[in-house]
């Protein structure tokens, strides 16, 4: 229950100015996340494309050549390398690179197209691990995202309707006691007005 009083009205006047600054900052940080998080998807759409292209690829060929030659172990991860960036206050993981585990093939008894075979499986192993990084941030943007609308719609419908409910009933008691003081005053300097004749 909100006091009726002055310090009550001051308080309740701050928290709806305190309200009313954060509000567009919050709005700037949706915007700022709904427009990253298009840039993310559109990026893991190519990219997932991209990796489809050169999966149908690399079977057409690997059909072609492969000899039973398994290439899997040549495409071994040894590590994704990652930074961190960070957008609208949110460390996100960024693809840096890959390494994979250093095998060797010999190459007089291998045939000539194992090369590119690995070297186009690679392509394939990297594209799946800048997915799963950018999946990772899409995740993460979609978290914050939706701590960020819920802060909005709290603020927009919860915390600045409340304040300025608070505000009004409360200059209304105090005009009401105002008022009556007022009559009080009136009425006793009649009564005094009386008394004195």
């Amino acid at each position: 229950m909100v006091k009726l009083t002055k310090n009550e009205l001051k308080k309740q006047k701050d928290s709806l100015k305190r309200f009313q600054r954060y509000l567009p900052t919050l709005l700037l940080k949706k915007q700022q996340l709904q427009m990253v998080i298009r840039q993310v998807e559109q990026e893991y759409d190519e990219l997932r494309r991209e990796k489809e292209t050169l999966r149908r690829d690399l079977q057409q060929w690997v059909g072609v050549f492969s000899d039973g030659i398994d290439l899997v172990p040549y495409a071994e991860v040894e590590k994704i390398e990652t930074s961190t960036g960070n957008i609208a206050g949110i460390d996100i993981p960024v693809f840096e690179g890959i390494s994979f585990v250093e095998r060797l093939w010999d190459l007089v008894t291998m045939p000539l197209w194992v090369d590119r075979g690995v070297a186009a499986l690679r392509s394939m192993v990297e594209l799946e691990g800048r997915l799963k990084v950018l999946k990772e941030q899409l995740r993460l943007l979609a978290d914050e995202l939706r701590t960020t609308t819920q802060r909005v719609n709290l603020f927009e419908k919860v915390k600045i309707p409340e304040a300025k409910d608070n505000i009004r009933m409360i200059r209304i008691y105090l005009g009401d006691q105002q008022t009556a003081e007022v009559v009080r005053g009136k009425i006793a300097k009649r009564n005094l007005v009386k008394a004195a004749s």
